[in-house]
């Protein structure tokens, strides 16, 4: 039986949420950190209901928070292994969120940061049906090589990444674009100038664009 995900709610303005956007944080952190934008994107996507839920595992390098997958050791090997064992979860609390609100995939989009940006990338573009879109901050494609005999759906995706990040090197969002735009994936890439780590009010402005792009 999948471990079951759960993390802080915005509902909508307007009700009954007629689309939902999916939150989901990097490692070490919780959903109480990126359900922060949405009040922000809130106010473009007014019939949205935001998720963020806590990712399944306890961070194993710090006292606090929760991770998708460990990196204690970051060979590309151990991330895709790590990858592949929780997309399942993954996988199956998207389904869930859409059965829960009457939704259909098309309604729905991801949003990831850093470990969640690989998270949303590896599952989104292997469901059967698209999703309405996937945003990426600071993250990267894990598994490039295997994405072209592994994609299943192609929703528009927009990478965002700051030129001075120390942890996720920048240099993967050139290596993402690239491996995206050869499977035929819709990608469009923001540089944040002088950005560690981190999201900026260029990088949410383009999300908040982009997100009311493919919802509405």
């Amino acid at each position: 039986m999948l471990m079951k995900l759960d993390g802080p709610v915005q509902k909508p303005k307007s009700g009954k949420p007629r689309k939902l956007v999916l939150l989901l944080h990097g490692v070490g952190s919780d959903g109480n950190d990126l359900i922060g934008l949405a009040p922000l994107l809130g106010q473009v996507l007014p019939e949205t209901e935001f998720v963020s839920p806590n990712a399944p595992f306890p961070c194993d390098m710090g006292p606090f928070g929760y991770q998708w997958f460990s990196l204690q050791d970051r060979s590309p090997e151990v991330i895709l292994a790590g990858v592949r064992a929780t997309a399942p979860i993954l996988d199956a609390f998207i389904d869930e969120q859409i059965a829960a609100r009457g939704l259909a995939d098309e309604d729905v989009a991801l949003l990831g940061f850093s470990q969640g940006t690989m998270m949303s990338l590896y599952v989104g573009l292997r469901r059967t049906r698209p999703l309405a879109g996937i945003v990426g901050f600071s993250g990267a494609l894990v598994g490039a090589d295997l994405l072209a005999g592994e994609i299943r759906s192609r929703p528009p995706v927009l990478l965002v990444h700051g030129d001075a990040d120390a942890i996720v090197p920048y240099e993967a969002l050139a290596r993402a674009e690239t491996a995206l735009e050869a499977a035929a994936v819709p990608v469009e890439t923001v540089t944040c100038r002088g950005l560690d780590h981190g999201v900026d009010e260029n990088g949410l402005r383009a999300a908040a664009r982009f997100l009311k792009q493919v919802l509405t």
